[in-house]
């Protein structure tokens, strides 16, 4: 853990980072990958509507039934001559769904149920759900989804400004798109629980992004009084700044929801927790990916598209082009004196030799070094 805070506190102080703005091509075709991926789950599979959705009935067994999930599956099947979603219960009891059915013919598959259950037919529970409420539950969503979606948008543009509200716009789709292309793939009932989750993580999608948006609009402020960074530059501070913040967030989160998805709906067998524990799950991934991958590096796109920046971008790039051009000429310069140094070391003995002072006359007539006579 200390050397984790450790790297947090280098990414934040800038004395390392990773290029993530600089690289964003290879983030965009990642993510346009996954998305077509999702889209097609969701063109070939559909999503697998839960009972609310669709309508039909619901029956669920005594506690303690000896009888398999398979079995029931098999009874139900036989007795309603459709395909039925057969859930075990944490108290041992059975849920029984089928979808489609009216009344009347509920009543009857009733019966038949509780024949080949061998239990009395009073004792299997019925509830019958219809169509239109489940209609109104995914009208609802829809409703609140795109108010939302509204209001995060306006919310941005005030706060912060409208490339960020765009780029966090375009996050959301992505993680939506991702968690309901997930959902077709792995054939998880959709249920009211489902819709909630979804709902859920639009909040948690936006926090990483916002956070890292506030970090980036305060080393923006003066952006074009200086000549050393871009913006795609202090984008990329800003990343590597709330890097570490970001993943033990998201990890926290990640803990608990994991609890749910793989304890208690995988190894306990409780299958009503998989219908909002997948979608907080992958909605959660998503989220920290998308404000790290996708929402910053698409606001640098967009901002450095304006005049200004791009006349930074010029000054700084033919700044830091003069910068090394100084410095090639003073490593060449340095390399010049060290090699001439070398060869006037190397011939000096030949060239320079002893050097003999020329005697006086007064030494010549007298020895003596004033020159007077004795």
């Amino acid at each position: 853990m200390s050397k984790l805070g450790n790297l947090g506190a280098r990414l934040h102080r800038g004395e390392i980072s990773y290029d993530f703005v600089g690289k964003r091509k290879i983030w965009y075709g990642v993510s346009i990958l996954i998305t077509i991926t999702a889209i097609v789950g969701l063109a070939v599979r559909g999503l697998n509507l839960g009972i609310e959705f669709q309508g039909g009935a619901v029956y669920t067994t005594p506690q303690h039934m000896s009888v398999s999930v398979a079995q029931a599956e098999d009874f139900a099947h036989t007795a309603s001559g459709q395909e039925a979603i057969v859930q075990k219960l944490g108290n041992g009891s059975l849920r029984i769904q089928i979808a489609g059915i009216d009344t009347g013919k509920s009543d009857q598959i009733k019966q038949e149920l509780a024949k080949d259950l061998k239990i009395d037919s009073d004792k299997l529970a019925a509830d019958l759900v219809g169509p239109s409420w489940g209609e109104q539950i995914a009208n609802k969503a829809w409703e609140g989804l795109g108010i939302f979606m509204v209001l995060v948008v306006i919310y941005l543009a005030i706060a912060f400004e409208w490339r960020m509200a765009v780029a966090a716009l375009v996050a959301l789709i992505h993680d939506i798109t991702i968690t309901t292309g997930i959902y077709a793939l792995v054939g998880f009932e959709v249920t009211p629980g489902t819709v909630i989750g979804l709902l859920t993580i639009l909040g948690y999608s936006l926090y990483d992004t916002v956070v890292v948006f506030d970090s980036l609009k305060e080393q923006t402020k003066d952006i074009t009084k200086q000549t050393r960074w871009t913006y795609a530059d202090i984008a990329n501070k800003s990343i590597n700044g709330t890097l570490v913040r970001s993943i033990n967030t998201t990890v926290v989160a990640l803990l608990p929801v994991a609890g749910l998805l793989f304890i208690g709906g995988g190894f306990l067998g409780a299958g009503t927790l998989n219908d909002i524990s997948l979608s907080l799950f992958v909605g959660l991934a998503a989220g920290a990916y998308s404000s790290i991958f996708i929402a910053t590096p698409l606001v640098a796109d967009l901002k450095e598209r304006e005049p200004q920046m791009k006349a930074l971008r010029k000054r700084v790039l033919a700044k830091r082009a003069q910068a090394a051009a100084e410095e090639e000429m003073v490593e060449a310069r340095s390399g010049g004196v060290a090699g001439s140094g070398g060869d006037e070391d190397d011939a000096a003995p030949a060239v320079v030799g002893p050097r003999n002072q020329p005697a006086s006359r007064g030494r010549g007539r007298g020895g003596r070094p004033s020159g007077k006579r004795r």
